[in-house]
């Protein structure tokens, strides 16, 4: 009877190393994967990122899309979305491109990323006809794909933070769109860290999106990029 509990308690202890270890290799396997995904979307979009200079030489521009990020509740574009505006502008006046679409989260009557967004630019000195806003830009991959879907642009210059760019172009090019991107990185932000970090799992996610491209949350009517931007203040 003891050398049966004797080898019942060393199958036991053998069984859960062998657990502990398929576990591990997974998780190794897992990171690989990860890290992989993120340096190949990282790799495969660099060299689209350009400086404001060069993008004013581009030719035959349909837009410059400035992506939205946190609006406080005061109405006030936090620093990043500020600096993402301000890129967004100086494109436009410099122009890199006519139109100028502004995307971002506009889910609910009392939060408005667009709007504020928008209101800036026209504050600026960008004619409020240039400006359109897409106010179901819920998501990175939302807002390129309404991008090309509703505004039909086919070549654009993406306005965000250095470390969001290889995402959105990634998405965009993805999506059959000539894509080059431009950094609004005018200072250090609080929080970089741990939004990289994120960041990289949100480059996984969006590399799986953009293998299946699902419809975004809402499309719509066509609205011609080359129109006026006015039809889509809300």
């Amino acid at each position: 009877m003891m050398l049966l509990k004797k080898y019942i308690k060393r199958r036991s202890a053998l069984i859960l190393a062998y657990i502990a270890l398929a576990l591990a290799a997974l998780c190794v396997i897992g990171a690989v994967y990860v890290f992989s995904v993120n340096a190949y979307v990282k790799n495969t979009t660099k060299d689209s990122i350009i400086t404001p200079e060069r993008a004013s030489e581009l030719e035959d521009v349909d837009c410059i899309i400035v992506l939205g990020c946190f609006v406080k509740p005061s109405g006030v574009p936090s620093d990043m979305l500020y600096d993402r505006i301000k890129m967004g502008n100086e494109l436009y006046l410099s122009k890199a491109a006519p139109k100028i679409i502004m995307s971002g989260d506009h889910g609910q009557v009392e939060y408005d990323e667009v709007s504020t967004m928008k209101a800036y630019a026209v504050d600026a000195g960008v004619p409020s006809e240039d400006i359109f806003c897409d106010h179901a830009g819920f998501s990175t991959y939302e807002s390129i794909y309404r991008a090309k879907e509703i505004f039909g642009a086919d070549k654009v210059i993406i306005v965000t933070q250095e470390y969001h760019l290889h995402r959105a172009l990634y998405v965009a090019k993805s999506l059959g769109i000539d894509a080059y991107g431009v950094s609004a990185d005018y200072r250090a932000y609080a929080g970089q860290i741990g939004r990289d970090l994120r960041e990289i799992l949100a480059r996984n996610k969006d590399f799986i999106t953009s293998i299946f491209k699902p419809e975004p949350t809402y499309l719509g009517e066509s609205i011609p990029i080359n129109g006026n931007g006015d039809v889509t203040n809300g």
